[in-house]
């Protein structure tokens, strides 16, 4: 049994991993290097999507690379027109929804046809990818976890498998969702409208935070008898990120690939392994099956498929990690409080009988100063 490396989620991204006889794919530490290509002052598109021939929508985004030593945030492209081609004739239009993210509604497609992707930017240069065959992604057969004690984590795991040995060649990504609270709860605030304070109308003490993967995930059973995909390991969550301790939920979502596609994928994730998501700047020129149609040797980082999605969610409640914690509270005279700067808590009274407000900071105080929503999502039972 080939056993997985993990690695620290902020310095390496690690790949995926299949036993006796799949392919591992766990990259080690990659030295930072600085090559021509990235240091050019050029900047070039990357795409990153897939027309869903399923029963989802289809998402494209467009943007541009970054010099190994830029910090920024990565520079959305808007303003594109972008087509998904079918070989038989039909022409499907995505809608640009703006910050570079182009989405094409659920269509009845022809699984039997190929398809290409076109795009023609603000500036007039027009691009095409190869056409590509639709590619079927068997159903999740389940997600699993389990805690490691070893190393204070719980691994979600996925299953999936393939009766006419045909798919062979996986992906995944995944959305995880945490609920999590401040540490101390509100429940006054200032009213403007009267000048005085007020019992709270909305909570602000519970909040959810939703996180998509960056990494790259794949497997292959290419060297197997049967095309079964068993327990791989999709994340891996530290208890000490207290994501555990209330609820967690993820949503995994398994796409099929072509064997071109897995290259392409297998070979960006050894280098992205060092720099972090597609949309980091690139060490090292890996390119897809899009081209400049009328300057073939400009670098398009990018593939584009055509596949159905198949996607599971499971919901954990371990209670593992521990309840924030903070320092204790000020307290203020009444008179004091609708002026100060702290987020109000409740009323206080001593032993002498005289009233206090309590007041901390947001980050102790207000769930959505750690960048979470108050929003209940919509599966969260």
């Amino acid at each position: 049994m080939v056993t997985p490396k993990w690695f620290p989620e902020k310095k390496v991204h690690w790949g995926a991993l299949v036993c006796m006889g799949l392919i591992l794919i766990a990259y080690g530490c990659i030295e930072p290097f600085s090559p021509p290509e990235v240091n050019n002052p050029e900047s070039f598109l990357v795409v990153d999507g897939f027309l869903n021939v399923g029963r989802d929508t289809s998402k494209i985004t467009l943007r541009k690379t970054q010099n190994t030593n830029d910090d920024t945030r990565p520079i959305t492209e808007g303003g594109a027109q972008i087509s998904a081609e079918a070989e038989s004739g039909e022409t499907y239009n995505f809608e640009d929804k703006g910050n570079g993210v182009y989405v094409l509604p659920p269509v009845n497609f022809n699984m039997a046809t190929k398809y290409r992707l076109h795009i023609r930017r603000s500036n007039g240069s027009e691009y095409l990818s190869e056409y590509v065959v639709v590619t079927k992604t068997p159903p999740i057969d389940s997600l699993t976890s389990k805690l490691d004690a070893n190393r204070n984590a719980m691994l979600i795991y996925v299953n999936t498998h393939d009766a006419t040995n045909n798919t062979r060649f996986y992906r995944w990504r995944f959305e995880e969702t945490f609920e999590y609270r401040a540490a101390f709860f509100s429940g006054l605030e200032r009213d403007p409208e009267t000048e005085s304070i007020i019992v709270r109308r909305d909570n602000i003490n519970t909040c959810w935070t939703t996180l998509e993967s960056k990494d790259i995930k794949l497997g292959s059973t290419i060297k197997l008898n049967q095309d079964i995909i068993k327990d791989l390991p999709v994340n891996i969550i530290d208890i000490s990120t207290n994501k555990l301790f209330f609820k967690y939920s993820i949503l995994v979502r398994q796409y099929a690939l072509s064997r071109e596609a897995f290259e392409y994928w297998t070979d960006l994730a050894k280098t992205t392994q060092g720099t972090g998501s597609l949309f980091d700047p690139q060490p090292s020129q890996v390119t897809g099956n899009i081209k400049n149609v009328k300057d073939a040797k400009e670098l398009v980082f990018g593939y584009f498929s055509a596949v159905t999605e198949e996607k599971q969610r499971i919901l954990l409640s371990p209670a593992l990690g521990r309840y924030p914690a903070c320092i204790p509270p000020d307290t203020l005279e009444p008179a004091d409080a609708y002026t100060s700067f702290g987020v109000l808590l409740n009323t206080y009274m001593d032993a002498a009988g005289r009233t206090f407000i309590l007041s901390s900071s947001e980050d102790c105080a207000d769930c959505r100063a750690q960048g979470g929503t108050t929003t209940r999502p919509t599966f969260w039972d």
